[in-house]
């Protein structure tokens, strides 16, 4: 780096407040609905549109973000504030895996050092101009959700649910909660709720109920997309390359968020 470069980034980097144009939470309160693999696609899908956008990953104790971006090593620090790293496809990711030193490392912490870390990713990034900063929340409804809409109070929420009545009984919860300390809830994105038969390319239902369809009707939501059970999917997340994955659902889902957030698609 020049010096010329090196004072430039640190010009930057002396930003008090970073601009971001818009914060979306991906919120479920369910484990195991795809969170992790829905934001990653989101945030593909929309810089593929031409959109700038970061990713922090406030699940804390359990981040999977690197590992389904392709991103690794150590986050850098530079005038005393961390620089996200990059993904192939140039997305900021912002992890606590980021900074240890061995992947599956455990972090064994209590409530009030998860919220102070994700405080820590938050006040202390540079993250520079981004149109879009996507939050990956962990399952629940108490620590991480609390700081994030505490601490962003203009922040959207995205909720990721499955068709079962067990995993709709929980995110009505996560709804509930989002509602409650006034964060606005833009609809939901069914995932994994249908899956398309990879020899006869038929589309079947893999759960039965109407979870998704009950949440709609009785909290006056909108769905914003269908992902179905992809093993590509699945395959892609395992090596790091989720960003090459493309397919007609994930560009609805991605244009039903833009619109619904006032951006065009």
């Amino acid at each position: 780096m020049t010096g010329k470069e090196k004072a430039a980034l640190e010009s930057q980097t002396k930003e008090i407040k970073p601009k971001i144009g818009a914060f979306l939470a991906v919120m479920s309160g369910k484990g195991g609905v795809g969170k992790s693999s829905v934001t990653a696609l989101l945030a593909a899908g929309l810089q593929r549109k031409g959109f700038k956008v970061g990713i922090l990953d406030a699940d804390i104790t359990g981040p999977s973000i690197p590992r389904i971006m392709g991103v690794s090593g150590r986050i850098t620090l530079e005038n005393g504030k961390m620089v996200p790293p990059l993904s192939a496809g140039g997305i900021r990711v912002i992890s606590a895996n980021l900074l240890l030193d061995r992947e599956d490392y455990a972090l064994v912490w209590r409530g009030p050092m998860i919220s102070n870390a994700i405080r820590q990713f938050w006040e202390n990034t540079f993250w520079g101009k981004l149109d879009y900063l996507l939050l990956d929340l962990p399952p629940g409804t108490s620590d991480a959700p609390l700081t994030i809409m505490q601490m962003l109070p203009d922040t959207d929420v995205l909720i990721v649910t499955s068709p079962q009545v067990l995993a709709s009984m929980i995110v009505r919860k996560a709804i509930n909660m989002a509602r409650r300390v006034g964060a606005r809830v833009m609809g939901v994105v069914e995932n994994m709720g249908t899956a398309v038969c990879p020899r006869c390319g038929e589309t079947f239902e893999l759960f039965r109920g109407e979870g998704t369809e009950s949440i709609l009707r009785d909290l006056g939501l909108p769905l914003l997309g269908k992902i179905p059970y992809d093993q590509r999917i699945s395959d892609l997340c395992d090596i790091g390359a989720i960003e090459t994955y493309e397919s007609e659902a994930v560009e609805t889902m991605v244009a039903s968020i833009l619109a619904v957030s006032g951006h065009e698609s």
